[in-house]
This record gives structure tokens, sequence and C-alpha cells, in this order.
């Protein structure tokens, strides 16, 4: 099964990194989140990914061309123009990078990418975002309802700490940022049906709106809940947290 991860976006919310690179190249131990992202799956067996290029696509081209160089020694001798190689720490990995457009919606990145996803069941995420989702009994929930979409969905932490007040504006108790209001929110990390596409009409169709709102309709989208880790990289105090696990050797999507 092939992973499509959608890598276009212009990241604007992460703007003092992204003026440079696309979101999914920002780094987070030293490496971009797209490769913590594609390590986390090939933890699980899944070695084949289709990426969904737009805004500043070239530098992920770049970057996986070059992969297996920046991961080897190698001794380069000058005066005769010659390259040995002395080892590598390449991934097992096959990706196809394809371009989506600059401007392309989501669902549109799907579509586009609809002849390199080819078998009729694919998993689908967004390039920025991390979890310690157990991805084989994700796919196992999929395969137990026989509809066309699972969506992981997540709780999502508080940005501040919650206050439980008493009537007398005594402090009651205090937790540092709870989990939110009980909602639960689409956290990526999808398993489809190919039968997705057909709700996708064009370039312009948002996944998370037309596509998922008539699946819903249709009886066709189910979820499987995630209580563990779940953390996007939309700004720089999420890549600020997400270094901080990382470094503290907290960082519990690493699971490779």
């Amino acid at each position: 099964m092939k992973v499509v991860l959608l890598a276009g976006g212009l990241g604007t919310r992460l703007s003092e990194e992204t003026e440079l690179k696309p979101k999914p190249m920002v780094e987070v131990g030293g490496k971009p989140v797209i490769w913590h992202i594609m390590k986390m799956y090939s933890a699980f067996g899944y070695n084949e990914f289709v990426i969904c290029l737009g805004y500043k696509g070239y530098l992920i081209k770049e970057y996986f061309a070059n992969y297996y160089l920046h991961q080897s020694d190698v001794v380069i001798d000058l005066a005769n123009n010659s390259l040995e190689w002395l080892g590598s720490k390449a991934e097992p990995w096959k990706v196809a990078l394809k371009e989506t457009g600059l401007n392309t919606m989501t669902g549109g990145r799907i579509k586009k990418a609809a002849d390199l996803i080819q078998q009729e069941r694919f998993m689908l995420t967004y390039g920025d975002g991390v979890s310690n989702v157990d991805i084989s009994k994700l796919v196992e929930f999929h395969e137990s309802h026989g509809k066309l979409c699972t969506v992981t969905s997540v709780q999502p932490a508080g940005r501040f700490g919650a206050l439980n007040i008493a009537s007398n504006d005594s402090v009651k108790s205090f937790i540092e940022k709870p989990k939110g209001d009980g909602a639960w929110v689409n956290g990526g990390f999808f398993v489809c049906e190919r039968g997705v596409l057909d709700y996708i009409k064009d370039d312009n169709t948002i996944w998370e709106k037309a596509p998922l709102e008539n699946l819903a309709k249709d009886g066709q989208l189910m979820t499987y809940r995630h209580n563990g880790l779940w953390k996007p990289m939309d700004t720089l105090r999420d890549k600020t947290e997400l270094e901080t696990l990382w470094t503290s050797g907290k960082a519990e999507w690493k699971n490779w």
C-alpha cells in the first residue's frame, strides 16, 4: 500500500522558516519533518511514498535526489574526478515526487497523484504532522468496516492552563494545557479506497470540505480514535516544542 503525503502548501503561519523552504522540509533534530513521518510509516513496513509537491517543491526533489550521497561516506578524488562509496545508511524507500501545482487545493493534489497510486487502497496524511498512531491497528480498523475512508481523529491539547473556579473565586483545580473541549478533530493519517477520488471534482477542491463532508453524508467515512501523541507543525512555537521533545529523548513518534 502506498502512502500519499500532502506537501505542497505555503505554510504561511510558519513564515520564519517557510520563506526559504516548504514546510515539510523544516527540520526537527536535523531532519526534515517529512522524513520523520516517512520513518514512522516505514517502521510498519510501508516504504512506497507519493509526495504531492507545490510550493518550493524543487527543494524536496533535490533532497531525495541527493539522499544517498548525504547518507553515505565517500571519497572524492578531485584529480581524477571520481567518487568512491564507502557505505550508506539510505532508507528502503521508493519515492514518487508529483508536481501538483502551486495553487492547487488539497483535494486537487490527491486527484493529480491518482496515476501514481494505482492500487485500490492507499494511505494519506499531511507532510507536517507527527504522531505515535499505530498504523497497523489503523489499517486493521479500516479493513474491518468496509467503508471508503478512515480518518484518524485526535483531541489536541489546549494552548493554556485551565482553571476550575469556585463561586467564591477560589481555584478548585488547575490543569496545565489540558485536552481541548472534548471535540475530536481531523488528525490526518487516512486510509482510503480508490473510490474516494470520485468525490474530488477538480484542482479547487479542498479535501477537508466537500469530499469528506459528502463521504460522511453517504455513510462512507469512519474514524479511528487516537488518544496518544499527535502534533502538527503549524507555527514556530510548534517547531520549538517538537525540537524540545526530540532533544530530550521524549519524541514519542520515534518508533524506529
